[in-house]
């Protein structure tokens, strides 16, 4: 086996491992609102964001191109595509590391930022198509999520002029709207973070001269891609949908409905124009959009929170990415196995510290708070099955232990 093909293997199986924990990441974007107004119960939701993450992902590839054709320059990346698997590994660790946290960052911005990173010190920063950089994706960054936050804010608005909060009626008509919009959500974020494994992929291909510079992905990476962020999904982000659908405000159906309808038709128009923008912030933006629009309650150190990952995930994914493309650059096979088994050992130790307080199905409504330094006592319960927690959402009441247990989270 040759040198860039052992490259491009790495390359294809870092990408999909990235592309996993880019469906766990960002599942809450669809479904938290969705589970915590009752509309899905948790396993359901993450069922059906799943399927349709898959699906979403065959029905476009203009995001795909502008990862795999757009920003960076060709000739460069051929010149040595182990800098590729170093900033897919970059964007791993940073994903693990906020999953951890329970703050929803943008797994696309850390991938970027990966990239550009590993690029910038494998090849210089003539590398890296700075004018797409700014126009497909740092402005489509910060101009998206207010849009979709007032657009939220409006339908919110004139939600509760029509539909009264007391009524029956209206308001299981919006869950079951829900169902509906929540589902559009994950189509859309399909069609957008779907196909950014598929141009990083590509990028890898045309890399080592196993495809033509300027095609689109083949079938097998669109399918590949498409299924392992569907897996993904289906694993469940409890962690982050926790703060997603409990953390920044108190959701009702029909903000949940206002909010999905808003992050639906942002995140569809911008796939469509091919910017590379964060699902994530789309989606938070409309969260918090749908709190104004309501005159609820709105956490803003939550949010505050947030927002500083959002600020340092490109520069602290780049850096990470930075400091793996020098071993695998520089080190070549031994360098990049290197960065392999870095990227194993800090996955795991991640993983077995958020095992300490997990957050699944049965409590991801418990409470509005991530515990990650030690095991708290006042949010721990037997583990209930599926049915236990259907019949807590359809009831629309939980035991007094529960409440308790919401009420110390809020305070904590």
């Amino acid at each position: 086996m040759s040198t860039i093909l052992f490259l491009v293997i790495v390359v294809v199986v870092t990408a999909l491992a990235f592309d996993f924990t880019n469906g766990f990441h960002d599942s809450s974007n669809a479904m938290a609102t969705s589970v915590a107004t009752g509309a899905f119960t948790p396993k359901r939701a993450v069922l059906v964001a799943a399927v349709l993450n898959v699906i979403g992902a065959c029905l476009s590839t203009e995001v795909s191109k502008t990862i795999s054709h757009g920003m960076f320059d060709d000739a460069v990346i051929q010149a040595a595509p182990a800098m590729i698997f170093a900033g897919l590994a970059g964007a791993i660790l940073w994903n693990l590391a906020t999953w951890l946290f329970g703050l929803p960052s943008s797994s696309s911005h850390a991938l970027f930022g990966g990239l550009i990173g590993a690029v910038v010190v494998a090849a210089g920063i003539q590398g890296v198509h700075w004018g797409t950089v700014i126009s497909k994706i740092i402005l489509p960054a910060v101009i998206a999520p207010m849009v979709a936050g007032v657009a939220a804010a409006l339908a919110t608005a004139l939600a509760y002029r029509i539909a009264h909060p007391t009524n029956p009626y209206s308001q299981r008509l919006f869950r079951n709207s829900q169902r509906v919009t929540a589902s559009l959500v994950a189509l859309s974020h399909g069609t957008s973070d779907g196909q950014k494994t598929m141009g990083v992929i590509t990028l890898a291909l045309v890399a080592g001269g196993y495809q033509e510079a300027g095609t689109g992905p083949h079938w097998w990476v669109i399918t590949a891609a498409g299924l392992a962020i569907g897996l993904g999904t289906y694993s469940g982000g409890w962690r982050i949908m926790r703060t997603m659908g409990r953390g920044l405000v108190h959701v009702e159906a029909p903000q949940g409905f206002a909010s999905e309808t808003a992050s639906t038709v942002a995140i569809l128009a911008s796939s469509h124009l091919g910017f590379a923008l964060s699902t994530t912030h789309i989606c938070t933006g409309s969260i918090l959009g749908s709190g104004i629009g309501r005159g609820t309650k709105v956490s803003w150190a939550t949010a505050g929170k947030m927002g500083i990952a959002w600020l340092v995930t490109l520069p602290c994914s780049g850096l990470v990415g930075a400091a793996t493309s020098y071993v695998a650059v520089k080190g070549g096979v031994p360098g990049t196995i290197a960065v392999i088994c870095l990227l194993i050992l800090g996955a795991l130790a991640i993983i077995r510290q958020a095992g300490h307080n997990r957050v699944d199905f049965s409590n991801v409504n418990d409470a509005s708070e991530v515990v990650v330094v030690k095991q708290n006592p006042e949010l721990g319960r037997e583990p209930r099955t599926p049915e236990e927690v259907r019949s807590e959402i359809v009831n629309g009441t939980t035991d007094q232990e529960s409440a308790q247990r919401m009420t110390t989270g809020s305070m904590a």
